[in-house]
């Protein structure tokens, strides 16, 4: 029943019940403000967001800016004795997580400056850039303006400086720039899935900035890798029968290399790091590299129409694949350096992670580095005495024999040929492995035990 009173504000809206009294229907207006510290205007970005309109711009970077912080002081990613590289593509994600290293390091100065023993050093940082030309032919007419403009940005976040290293992907095959150039070329060319090669280019990439790391004296590579792109790769590895080795590759921390590999950016998702770029006006460079057609560009795009329905999903996809058991690499190597403080040690106690030693391995696959299941350990056994060819196809991991080594077994030796000799040195000491596997077991019955020598 409608209310007769023409001068109500009650904001009943004109509605009584039966009796004629009357009810009151309260209208809840949405403040404005910013959740987080209840005074300043949200920022509104118009993309779908879940967040979208909650935080303010502060609260918003300190926000994503805190996940970063917390990521490297639970899992020690970066210490005051670190020399630390970063990974730089020009993207959006290498692009943040640029800034937050620089902005790292700021402090790390002003505390050293402030403090009065200054026991506490400041950490190093160093930028790589992988020039990808050799392997694309087409960005070489974009790739001098990317190296000069990604050239200025690192002189532009100085104090402290920052040293520049831009790494042609073909180094990796020897110091003969020709040579090399050439061998990356007919490598290529001898894989014949599409999928194959852009793996194939992951992989060389990541020697590239490990050959670069440790001749430099890093001890840390800092990856920009993001929840997004570890949401696609949990997809794309569990379609090519990467399972057993997919924990490995999306933890914090990755120490199978040489030189260990971090993720600050984990969890983080692509949007949110697009929104700081734009918040905070941070420039990018985008190279027009081939239009990709393999598993991992239409698996990227599904990923992106789930993340479209349902803002989670990403999440969501990257904490159910985290359940999986970690590798006995996926942390930073304990240390007794003084320089990390007792603060930083406790929280790596607490927050590393624990696994129960079903997860050791000693035998990776020579191509992508990824740790070998027990089928495929098992054709190591065959390694002993066989063709270096045969010896190739035995140590890869079964994704690497399907998508990138040659269908015909008589191309295997020319492809091997081709390949960097880090990776043959890896099928080279598999054999060595596998041969004094080979021996002792062969006169095992002959060996003396502990308690035998202590008759």
């Amino acid at each position: 029943m409608a209310c007769n009173s023409s001068g109500c504000e009650s904001g009943c809206n004109g509605r009584g019940n039966e009796n004629g009294s009357r009810v009151e229907e309260v209208i809840v207006v949405k403040e404005s403000v910013c959740v987080k510290c209840k005074c300043n205007e949200p920022m509104i970005f118009g993309d779908g967001g879940s967040d979208d309109g909650r935080f303010c711009s502060e609260c918003f970077r300190s926000n994503i800016y805190g996940k970063f912080r917390l990521a490297v002081t639970s899992h020690a990613m970066i210490t005051p004795s670190d020399n630390v590289l970063v990974a730089f593509s020009g993207g959006s994600s290498s692009r943040v997580l640029l800034q937050f290293v620089h902005e790292l390091q700021v402090k790390a100065l002003k505390n050293y400056e402030a403090s009065r023993d200054r026991s506490l050093p400041v950490f190093g940082v160093g930028v790589a850039f992988v020039d990808e030309s050799a392997a694309y032919p087409a960005l070489s007419s974009e790739m001098g303006g990317a190296i000069a403009w990604v050239r200025s940005t690192v002189l532009s976040m100085s104090p402290p400086e920052k040293d520049l290293r831009v790494v042609p992907i073909e180094s990796v095959f020897g110091s003969d720039s020709v040579e090399a150039r050439d061998r990356l070329v007919k490598l290529m060319d001898s894989v014949s899935d599409e999928t194959g090669k852009e793996d194939l280019l992951l992989h060389l990439k990541m020697l590239a900035l490990q050959k670069v790391a440790s001749e430099n004296g890093y001890n840390r590579l800092v990856v920009g890798s993001c929840t997004s792109r570890l949401a696609s790769h949990v997809l794309t590895a569990t379609v090519k029968g990467r399972g057993y080795s997919l924990s490995a590759d999306i933890q914090h921390v990755d120490a199978r290399w040489k030189v260990p590999i971090v993720l600050p950016l984990r969890d983080c998702v692509w949007q949110e790091i697009t929104r700081l770029r734009h918040l905070d006006g941070l420039k990018t460079v985008e190279l027009a590299r081939r239009s990709q057609s393999g598993i991992n560009e239409l698996v990227s795009s599904f990923v992106a129409l789930l993340q479209d329905e349902n803002p989670s999903r990403e999440c969501t996809i990257v904490r159910t694949a985290a359940k999986l058991t970690p590798f006995h690499f996926n942390k930073i190597p304990e240390t007794d350096d003084s320089c990390v403080p007792m603060a930083t040690q406790r929280r790596l106690k607490k927050f590393n992670l624990k696994y129960d030693g079903s997860m050791t391995t000693e035998s990776f696959c020579p191509i992508c580095n990824g740790p070998l299941n027990e089928s495929d350990s098992s054709d190591l056994n065959t390694i002993d005495g066989c063709h270096e060819s045969d010896a190739l196809y035995a140590a890869c991991c079964s994704s690497c024999r399907f998508q990138i080594l040659p269908l015909d077994r008589s191309s295997l030796e020319h492809f091997g040929s081709l390949l960097p000799h880090h990776m043959i040195s890896q099928v080279k000491h598999h054999q060595m492995v596998d041969s004094q596997t080979y021996l002792r077991e062969k006169i095992k019955d002959c060996l003396l035990v502990d308690d035998e020598e202590s008759v």
